[in-house]
Parts: structure tokens; C-alpha cells; sequence
């Protein structure tokens, strides 16, 4: 039988998940023992990069059960056939059609051509931000913990970051470090970098012109600043007063940092430095929908992604223009762009409220918090109103498929649904009364 090269990719993901929960369940790995269901729960959600936990990661793990943790991060983040190309690459050895189509599909491309570019490309983005990471966040973990730990949790916390995994070290993932600069502005950059895109980065670094930017490069740019502006403002003016997370903070400073690092981080990246049990209704609503938006296409991150929800702003206003092309920045875009953009927005969609309904079989109240960890898996995000822990084994395994879902991509499941034979007869057009 022979399977398209997103059902091998999908059974990869499968097959990394299933050895980072053997290697979870080793004794080396925990400093008290787990089941095999904790095991699995935080292998999914490590090589899916969200970050949701059922017990904290730092106290729980080992170094060694910790740096498990951090290459399943790594591999899912940048992709198994990504790494594959790379070693054969470092080795000398050729890389065949059949593994530049696997890696078109990790990367989510439409082409083979200059593919090996690209990856050389990410793996100098990844060694250069990655390396920047450990520097600067070694100034706040050394002089805390010492030398050898203090490397340790700059290197896990870097990897999570840039990977836009969430996961965090310390029970309150980054909650005692609200007002330090350095946390506040090195974690944000290195989640933003990674959830812009290797495509982004490389060309904004080679080009370094806007009008040579690629249409992709520029509705990213936009879009990503847009959302930044909008979350941290509207999460700033939601929860200011609100003593139990920005209210409750001792100073105007800690509040901004709190309102920056906390806005930007909803997307993708999943720490937080305030409760996100604690916060309102509405700003949980408003995280829920930048969730489902995510990040950038060959980015670690989750989601429809940005352009994708560019694209949908731009039909709709095309259709009360009564126009019939999308133009943007001088470029216009097709009708099969938009049907893919529509194809995939209802496949997430029907996704979301799939799984909410399946979680809810089983825990039935506190609606919103599940609805709220049912769109963070699937965002990859990692965010939880603390009912990670909560969840029977029905409710885990509905969680597992959403991530996995969430990260091998709603596009991945629409190639095992869609047919590409062309029809051999045509019908005649007619009239669906909508709205």
C-alpha cells in the first residue's frame, strides 16, 4: 500500500511520540514514578511543542527525563525530515526526490525547488537565535542557580521558547521573573522569531528591503505587529484592575511587562507570568481566538496561521466590495488560495468544537475552561485555566489527538480527505440561496 508523504510524516510524528514516552517511563527520567498515560500526555505535547503538563516538568523530571523533554521539542519544532536532510547534508550524501517531497510537506511547501536553501537557512536561524538565547538568559539563571543548573535552564528554556513549546521549568512557569527585563524581551524574542516563520527570517535578514519582500514576507510582518498592537493592549485594558493577575502586581512596571509578555505569548509560545486561571471571561475569549490564529507557515508554531486569517479578512471585505480578485501590497491573490484558506479555517473549526463536545462527555461544568484547553491543544499553545490535571483518560487521549492534529496540520488531514482526479463530467451551474 503505498501512502502519501503526509500520512508517512503524521505515522513519523506517531513514532517519535510513542519512543519519548518509553524513554519518559524510564526510572533515569522521573525523580517519582509515572503512569504510562502521564508518559505519553507529555511526549505528545513536547514533540507537538504545546506545553500543556500534568505535573510540573521541573520537579517531576530528572536532567535526564528533562532533556528528553527538550530534544522531542526540538525534533517537532523544526520538523523530522528537516533534521534528516540536515545530517545527510553534513554527511556528504545526496537528498532524493522522494525526501525533498517528504521535506516539502514537513515545511509545509508548495514546491521542492530550493528547498535545501531553505533548510540551511533554518538551521543557521535556529544555531544563531538559539546561541543568543542561552547568552542572555544565562545572565539571570547563573547568578541564581550557579554555573552548571544555571546553563541548564537557559539551554531548556531557549529550546522551549524558540520552538514555541511553553514549556517551563518552574511550577509557575515564568510568573517570578514578571518584571525582569531581560526574561521579558529574550523569551518573547525568541517565540516571535520562531513563530514568524524560517521563510520570514531568512528573507527579512537577506533581502532587508521591504519593497524586495515577498508578498508572504509582508502580510506576515503586518499581520504579526497588528496582533501584537491588539493582544497586549486589549489584555492590558481587560485585566488592569483585575487583582488576581495584573491588579495584583506591585507596580505599574511589572503590569506593563506582565501586559507585554503576556499578549504576545498567547499566540504560540504558551508561558505565562501571570495566573491564567485567575483572568476574566473575556480575556478568555479573546486568547481562545488568538490560539486559533497562531503563528507563521514553516514556523514552529500552531494554529490556521496568520496569513490564513489574513487572506479570510480579505475575502470578506472583497465581497461587500463586490470585487471579484483579492489585491494586497500591489499582488493579488487567486480563487484556489482562498478556497484552500476556507477549507482549512473549516477543518479547524470543525476540529475544535469536535473535541470540546468529546471532552465535555466526560467533564461536564467549568465549560469554558475546557472549550479554553481544547483550543490552546489545538493551537499548540500550551495555555491552561488548570484543568490539565483534571482530565480522565478519555479526555487525555482527546487532547493527544487534538495536538497531534494541531501540529501535523488541518491541511495534512484535508489531503487524506480530498480526491485529486479531475471530474470526468461537468453539470450545469445553478443557485444556492445563502445567508
Amino acid at each position: 500500500m503505498r501512502l502519501p508523504p503526509p500520512a508517512i510524516l503524521a505515522g513519523l510524528y506517531a513514532v517519535l511520540i510513542i519512543l519519548g514516552g518509553i524513554l519518559l517511563m524510564l526510572p533515569a527520567a522521573t525523580a517519582m514514578p509515572i503512569t504510562w498515560s502521564d508518559a505519553m500526555f507529555t511526549a505528545a505535547s513536547a514533540v507537538t511543542v504545546t506545553g500543556l503538563v500534568i505535573s510540573d516538568t521541573g520537579s517531576q523530571f530528572t536532567h535526564f527525563g528533562q532533556g528528553v523533554i527538550m530534544v522531542l521539542i526540538q525534533l517537532g519544532g523544526l520538523g523530522l525530515m528537516t533534521f534528516a536532510v540536515l545530517l545527510l547534508s553534513m554527511l556528504g550524501l545526496p537528498v532524493t526526490i522522494s525526501q525533498r517531497i517528504f521535506l516539502r510537506e514537513d515545511l509545509n511547501q508548495t514546491s521542492i525547488s530550493d528547498l535545501l536553501v531553505l533548510v540551511r537557512g533554518i538551521l543557521k536561524t535556529v544555531l544563531a537565535c538559539e546561541l543568543l538565547g542561552v547568552a542572555l538568559l544565562s545572565g539571570v539563571f547563573v547568578p541564581e542557580f550557579g554555573w552548571g543548573e544555571g546553563l541548564w535552564q537557559a539551554l531548556f528554556h531557549t529550546v522551549s521558547a524558540f520552538n514555541n513549546a511553553g514549556f517551563a521549568l518552574f511550577p509557575d512557569s515564568l510568573s517570578r521573573y514578571v518584571g525582569n527585563p531581560i526574561v521579558n524581551l529574550t523569551i518573547p524574542a525568541l517565540f516571535i522569531f520562531g513563530g514568524l516563520g524560517f521563510i520570514v527570517v531568512t528573507e527579512a535578514y537577506g533581502k532587508r528591503s521591504w519593497r524586495a519582500f515577498s508578498l508572504h514576507t509582508k502580510l506576515m510582518l503586518v499581520g504579526t505587529l497588528a496582533l501584537i498592537v491588539w493582544s497586549v493592549l486589549t489584555f492590558a485594558v481587560l485585566e488592569w484592575s483585575n487583582p488576581a493577575t495584573l491588579g495584583g502586581l506591585a507596580s505599574t512596571g511589572d503590569r506593563l511587562w506582565a501586559s507585554w509578555f503576556q499578549g504576545v505569548t498567547t499566540r504560540t509560545a504558551g508561558f505565562n507570568t501571570v495566573d491564567i486561571g485567575s483572568i476574566h471571561d473575556n480575556t478568555s475569549l479573546m486568547f481562545m481566538s488568538l490560539m486559533v490564529i497562531g503563528g507563521g507557515s514553516t514556523s514552529t508554531a500552531g494554529g490556521i496561521k496568520v496569513t490564513t486569517f489574513i487572506v479570510l479578512l480579505l475575502a470578506t471585505v472583497a465581497f461587500f466590495r463586490r470585487s471579484q480578485q483579492l489585491h494586497v501590497f500591489g499582488r493579488s491573490i487567486g480563487a484556489e488560495e482562498v478556497m484552500k484558506v476556507l477549507a482549512l479555517t473549516m477543518v479547524s473549526l470543525m476540529t475544535v468544537l469536535v473535541a470540546i463536545f468529546l471532552v465535555t462527555l466526560s467533564h461536564d461544568g467549568d465549560f469554558l475552561d475546557f472549550a479554553f484547553e481544547v483550543t490552546s491543544a489545538f493551537g499548540t499553545v500550551g495555555l491552561s485555566r488548570g484543568t490539565t490535571g483534571d482530565l480522565d483518560g478519555f479526555g487525555r487521549a482527546v487532547i493527544i489527538a487534538v495536538m497531534f492534529l494541531g501540529r501535523v496540520g488541518p491541511l495534512t488531514l484535508g489531503f487524506f480527505l480530498a480526491t485529486r482526479s479531475k471530474p470526468r463530467v461537468g453539470y450545469a451551474p445553478s443557485k444556492v440561496y445563502l445567508g
